[in-house]
């Protein structure tokens, strides 16, 4: 589902305090392990294995308390899903094609529609997989006039998406420089893929999203990238991230273990890449965010995964990658919705040719 959340980019820019060492970052990311272009792996753009769920939304002046009934506005009905969000960002952005879904609807009218959006931005659809047996996913969200919401969700043909379908569906992944999942369909699935993609050479970001009480399955630290906002990173971590240096702190215990990269998005504050050095040490690079006009923060987290995946999979270096999500991600907040808020390439492009470059450590 698409629920509102810190956005990856944000309208305003702050800068950090340094922190001990610097990424090295002036060369393209390989999977899992060394340096170099996507594109001389003969594999290209990215594969996510995700949810796709249609949102009901409406809006209200206040969230009913239990047992109470408001009037609402009208109801709107948009597609999304953190797996069909990101798809689609991908899509927009991704140069020559090369979006490719992974995930399950129902056979009705929600799960054509999202399955028609997808393919208008641009999106491979094959491996998206009709369940006779279930309904298409749904997020019910209620709306306050202060921007508030509450939110269910009946994860329908999403929960029934399994390591089996996976499988199945092999050749998807195994022709992607990238591979990109998040947390709304089963742990189980999820760990396929990434161990699918590991032993297929195909670069492997987790967007830890939604984190669950238990907190993430071992096997799942194991990815090249994990992408955690600053909620996640503190519920994963148990450190509070307020600032840049809170991020890198948090990100180490991650690197303990067994991740080799961490982006920590911090909101307006951009991002902070950590990793570790030629002798073993962490070391952390603060990427500032962009100044925008900030509308609505739900697409902003999505916008980014799909943004720095797109980077990755065409050869960006670490740094340039994140910048390029952190553009994408504060563009998203800029428009209303999800899936219609993500940003095409050539407003990407503009955001980073008009905002100039700022090294910001910590």
């Amino acid at each position: 589902m698409a629920s509102k959340a810190s956005p990856s980019a944000g309208s305003h820019v702050r800068r950090g305090k340094k922190a001990p060492g610097r990424v090295k970052s002036a060369e393209p990311v390989k999977a899992g392990g060394g340096r170099e272009s996507q594109g001389a792996s003969g594999k290209s753009g990215v594969a996510i294995v995700g949810s796709l769920n249609m949102d009901l939304v409406v809006r209200t002046e206040m969230i009913p308390a239990p047992g109470q009934t408001v009037l609402g506005q009208d109801l709107m009905e948009n597609s999304g899903g953190k797996g069909a969000n990101q798809a689609a960002a991908v899509g927009r952005l991704v140069r020559g094609g090369g979006a490719r879904m992974i995930g399950k609807i129902g056979d009705d009218a929600y799960g054509r529609r999202i399955l028609g959006d997808l393919q208008a931005a641009g999106v491979e659809c094959s491996a998206v997989l009709t369940d006779r047996h279930a309904a298409t996913g749904a997020a019910m969200i209620v709306v306050d006039r202060h921007g508030e919401n509450a939110i269910v969700v009946a994860a329908g043909a999403n929960r029934e998406l399994s390591a089996t379908d996976i499988l199945a569906q092999r050749k998807s992944i195994e022709a992607s420089a990238v591979l990109l999942v998040q947390l709304e369909v089963p742990g189980d699935t999820v760990a396929c893929a990434v161990a699918l993609a590991k032993r297929c050479g195909v670069m492997t970001v987790l967007d830890p999203a939604p984190v669950s009480a238990e907190g993430l399955p071992e096997s799942l630290y194991h990815v090249d990238i994990l992408t955690p906002n600053q909620t996640e990173a503190e519920m994963l971590s148990g450190i509070a991230v307020r600032t840049p240096d809170d991020a890198r702190r948090a990100a180490e215990r991650f690197l303990a273990r067994g991740t080799r990269m961490v982006i920590v998005k911090l909101a307006a504050q951009g991002a902070v890449i950590v990793q570790r050095d030629g002798g073993g040490r962490p070391v952390a690079e603060h990427v500032p965010g962009f100044r925008v006009p900030v509308t609505d923060t739900t697409a902003a987290g999505d916008a980014f995964a799909g943004a720095l995946c797109v980077g990755l999979a065409e050869g960006m270096n670490l740094k340039e990658a994140v910048r390029f999500a952190n553009a994408a991600g504060a563009l998203a907040c800029t428009k209303q919705g999800a899936m219609a808020a993500m940003p095409a390439r050539a407003e990407v492009m503009n955001l980073l040719r008009i905002t100039p470059a700022v090294a910001v450590h910590g």
